[in-house]
């Protein structure tokens, strides 16, 4: 719309010094009337230069808008001071544009502010900085965090902290890292989590920085006391009656005791010493349990099928599955998919899982156990065991990776916790999920 007034415009002007030109001309030629001659070329000049006038304003106000735009210079005003409509129409419409850039600009300032109060108060340590080490950001919880009033430079930490800066120059997108500085005199663990930006053409990383020591601390603290209190139940429910028993039995072939030559009295004594034993041996199993589970042998780390896998625990567990009836299935896509992992480690928790199955399917139709492996979407290989069993308890869910924890009557609750702690030296995890008729153990590997 405004182009089209500014052409209308030119093209009048444009118009009218040409029916001035021609009467001009037609004046000197036909009645050389000077003073006609003279009015004539003045009002020539005058169009020429209200035409000059006219693209030069324009041409003007358009570099000034588009260099305001170019440095980010909003202050400018295009309020028309001229007659000419053409005019006005057009600083009215540069006017406009230069609110709607103002308008832009102070949203995203706004935007910009809310976005830095957030980032400063937040609770964890936030920093960002380039490829050479130089600080773009550090908030407030990163500063009190790492005793800092101020951080230029990330190699202005090597001289107190150089395994922290080493954690941070070294870190991949997506990486975690756990670092152990000593800060102010007093350790702490700091978890750091790294993440990449592209700003201004330029790479940035932003890591988040957490103590997370109060935590583990308190992690570690109930930990020890669940320990404790198995070590306890379990202790005691075997020295109880081993202390009941040898005091019947002080009692019974002590001073004034009545003679062994009695049977009944020389039975009584058997038993007292066959339960002793019992309970004694029970406890040995405990402790050797346990020690089991707290010295896991380093992963020998090798490259191997997992069919391999498979078929070797299938032979082992043959004669059991026979036994029970059950129908066992296993397959691999692809067919050659192999793993990385110690061969013996995983065939313990394969066997641990497989032998829960054959629990669960007790007293069930057409029992049934497939293992599977595949993997996922971000091409990792994953191990899945499935039975058609009855399924876990909801309320027990959580607590089956637990230590000593078992639902059957006489388990020592080692199998799953020892898998899991496998599973974790080989850089992995195992989930459970359970229903009535379904429950499927998955082992995911991140090497």
């Amino acid at each position: 719309m405004i182009y089209r007034k500014l052409r209308v415009a030119v093209i009048l002007q444009s118009a009218l010094l040409a029916l001035w030109i021609g009467l001009f001309f037609f004046v000197i030629f036909k009645h050389r009337l000077t003073a006609a001659i003279v009015i004539l070329a003045g009002i020539i000049v005058y169009q020429v230069w209200s035409l000059i006038h006219t693209v030069d304003k324009t041409n003007r106000d358009l570099i000034r808008f588009f260099q305001s735009v170019h440095f980010g210079d909003f202050t400018q005003t295009f309020a028309a001071k001229d007659r000419d409509k053409s005019f006005a129409g057009l600083h009215a419409a540069l006017t406009e544009v230069m609110e709607a850039f103002r308008r832009a600009r102070a949203e995203k300032e706004e935007q910009a502010l809310y976005l830095q109060a957030v980032v400063q108060h937040i609770g964890v340590g936030l920093i960002v900085f380039q490829s050479t080490g130089d600080v773009d950001l550090i908030n407030n919880a990163a500063k009190r965090l790492l005793k800092l009033v101020r951080l230029k430079n990330i190699h202005d930490l090597e001289a107190n902290h150089a395994e922290l800066v080493g954690a941070l120059l070294r870190m991949k997108p997506g990486e975690r890292a756990l670092v152990k500085p000593l800060i102010g005199g007093e350790p702490l663990q700091l978890s750091l989590y790294a993440t990449e930006l592209r700003l201004r053409g330029k790479d940035f990383r932003l890591v988040s920085i957490q103590d997370i020591r109060s935590e583990l601390e308190e992690k570690e603290i109930e930990a020890w006391q669940g320990i404790i209190r198995v070590l306890t139940h379990e202790i005691m429910n075997s020295m109880t009656p081993i202390s009941s028993l040898a005091s019947t039995v002080q009692g019974l072939i002590g001073p004034g005791a009545t003679s062994l030559d009695d049977p009944d009295t020389r039975t009584d004594v058997q038993r007292a010493l066959q339960t002793i034993q019992k309970r004694s041996e029970g406890l040995l199993h405990f402790v050797d349990s346990y020690r089991n589970l707290a010295r896991i042998k380093k992963p020998n780390l090798q490259l191997f099928p997992v069919q391999n896998l498979f078929r070797s625990v299938e032979q082992l567990l043959r004669p059991k599955l026979s036994e029970a009836e059950i129908d066992m299935t296993s397959s691999a896509k692809p067919p050659d998919l192999e793993l990385l992992g110690d061969p013996d480690l995983l065939e313990q928790v394969l066997i641990n899982l497989l032998l829960n199955a054959v629990d669960a399917l007790y007293a069930v139709d057409n029992p049934k156990i497939e293992i599977s492996a595949s993997l996922d979407e971000r091409g990792r290989p994953v191990i899945q065991v499935k039975d058609n069993g009855v399924g876990i308890a909801p309320d027990v869910l959580d607590k089956v990776f637990v230590p000593f924890f078992s639902t059957k009557e006489g388990g020592a609750g080692i199998g799953l916790s020892l898998s899991r702690q496998i599973m974790r030296l080989h850089n992995g995890s195992i989930a459970l999920a359970s229903q009535p008729g379904e429950t499927v153990f998955t082992l995911r590997f991140k090497l």
